[in-house]
Parts: C-alpha cells; structure tokens; sequence
C-alpha cells in the first residue's frame, strides 16, 4: 500500500464517510489539533519521567485516537446503512474522565499547594508538558466551535477539557519530581 493517494492535491481530504472537505474545514481542524496533540504527549512521554506518567500517557494517547476518529466522522456518517455504528466499539466514557482526576488527584496529594500563578518552564520537560496543555485547549476550542456547527459528542469536549487540567498537573508534579525551580508570575504594577 502507497502512503500517498494523491487524492488530496486539490486541497481537500477525506472524512470517515467518505465526503470530500476543504483541508481548512473546522473538522479537519479539530482532528488534526488532537493529532498535534497526540504528538507532543508522545514527545513527554518520551522523556526521562516516572514509568507510572509514561503508563498514563499511552493510555490518553489511545484516548485520543479515539477521540480523531470521533471528530471525523460527520453526525450523519455515524451509522452505516445496516443499521451499525461506524465506531464500534469507540467512544470516550465518564470512565476516561474520572481516570484522568483520580490521576490528578494522587498528583495533588504529593504536591504544595499552589500560592501562585508560575510561567511555564524550569525543565525541557516541564515546558514540552505545558506546551501540550496549550494544544490540548487550542484542540478544545476547536472542538467546541465544531459543535456549535454540528453536533459533536459532549464527552469529547469534556474529556479534552479535563485532559488540559491533568497537564497542568503533571508540569506541576514534573516540575516538583525534578528539582526544577518554578518561577512565579509577578504582575508588573
């Protein structure tokens, strides 16, 4: 198999369905952020960080796979015409969500509590995770705005949502696990 088809040279691509949409579509947008997104928790992963953060990553990259096929596939490409969901067997669940604060929460724990805002940085580490978090937000406006055209599963959005919240954590705990100094945001007066 050839990775490339030509057929998208004129500028557009294919959704899960098969219509044709420009490459600048706001689903294609939205699909291809959470791929972005996908890459740079691969890039955290791939640092030198706890086994159990590598573990947990894998398994919101295998989230957010999920989540791509979700957004390209058009509300009403969603069942085949026998009757079958064109996804089966792939959704995001309330499960997925409360994995990611049940994380959160035993990063929490180990952590000072926060007394004020920090810039971004202090560790490569640290900075790849916190430009995932801003990905991940980008990916869920884009998702957001998507839904506001055309009905998108509510848990995409939500997931998405508290996926940027398990980021913030993580550079957090990153930063505490690796010594790495967090400078404090001070407003100029």
């Amino acid at each position: 198999m050839k990775i490339y088809t030509k057929t998208g040279d004129t500028g557009t691509t294919s959704l899960f369905g098969g219509d044709r949409v420009p490459k600048h579509h706001i689903r294609i947008e939205s699909y291809g952020t959470v791929d972005e997104l996908n890459s740079y928790i691969g890039l955290v992963r791939d640092q030198s960080i706890n086994p159990l953060y590598q573990s947990v990553l894998v398994e919101i990259q295998d989230r957010l796979f999920t989540i791509g096929a979700i957004l390209a596939t058009p509300p009403e490409k969603e069942v085949l015409k026998n009757g079958e969901k064109r996804l089966q067997n792939l959704g995001v669940t309330e499960e997925d969500i409360a994995y990611l604060e049940m994380e959160m929460d035993k990063m929490d724990a180990e952590l000072p509590p926060m007394t004020h805002f920090v810039l971004p940085g202090g560790h490569t580490t640290v900075s790849y995770c916190h430009v995932a978090r801003c990905v991940c937000r980008r990916a869920e406006r884009l998702a957001v705005h998507l839904n506001d055209i055309e009905p998108t599963d509510a848990l995409v959005i939500k997931y998405l949502n508290r996926l940027s919240d398990y980021l913030f954590v993580l550079a957090r705990k990153l930063s505490y696990d690796l010594n790495a100094l967090e400078t404090p945001w001070i407003p100029r007066k």
